[in-house]
């Protein structure tokens, strides 16, 4: 008697809740207690912050569209001169969108800032820096019979460890050279040399 009267009040609940209630699990043995199983929607939240994180590299190297060599043909298509520095940027002012921001020496020693999309490869802004004038001898020094430019060492680098997010050049070390920043497998800081273009893991950055 007990068991049909459970029952009863299971199916009442369910007409009334639409079809949704609580299952219960009766025992064979009227005499025993009840078992009692919630049944829940999965909830999918759990599921949020299941992330892959593997190598906790930046996500912007993985979204844009454009590498370093072809943001510094951009940007040398629009400003004539010798790139020193490319690096990708993901905080860029202007909208919040992907940008590198390529550093050129001009041959008349004028330092001009070209950012180019790294969606679509276009020049979206160029301006003069006038407070990069005190590192031109220094650049034209380290670049004196160099035979690997800036796009060369970063082809360089992303032949061997991957997408490279940044490129520049060290005038100030032992032996002068392309400092590159790569984001891969093998991720990590290199020295490209400026005449053999010999790519080596940069200790000094560890």
């Amino acid at each position: 008697m007990k068991r049909n009267i459970v029952i009863a009040a299971v199916t009442a609940a369910a007409l009334i809740g639409g079809g949704t209630a609580t299952a219960l699990a009766i025992t064979a043995d009227d005499e025993g207690p009840a078992r009692q199983a919630d049944t829940r929607a999965s909830d999918d939240d759990a599921h949020d912050d299941d992330t892959d994180d593997r190598g906790g590299a930046p996500a912007r190297a993985s979204v844009t569209g454009v590498t370093a060599p072809e943001a510094i043909a951009s940007a040398l298509r629009h400003t004539a001169g010798t790139v020193v520095s490319a690096e990708l940027d993901d905080e860029d002012d202007d909208g919040g969108r992907t940008v590198w921001e390529v550093d050129v020496l001009t041959p008349d020693s004028t330092w001009r800032g070209v950012t180019v999309d790294a969606g679509t490869g276009k020049v979206v802004d160029a301006h003069t820096e006038n407070d990069e004038d005190e590192g031109t001898a220094a650049a034209r020094s380290a670049l004196k019979g160099a035979s690997v430019t800036a796009a060369d060492a970063a082809k360089a680098v992303a032949g061997k460890a991957g997408r490279v997010t940044s490129v520049d050049l060290d005038e100030d070390g032992r032996s002068p050279g392309w400092e590159v920043e790569s984001h891969g497998s093998d991720g990590h800081d290199w020295l490209v040399d400026l005449r053999t273009a010999k790519v080596t893991p940069d200790h000094d950055d560890d």
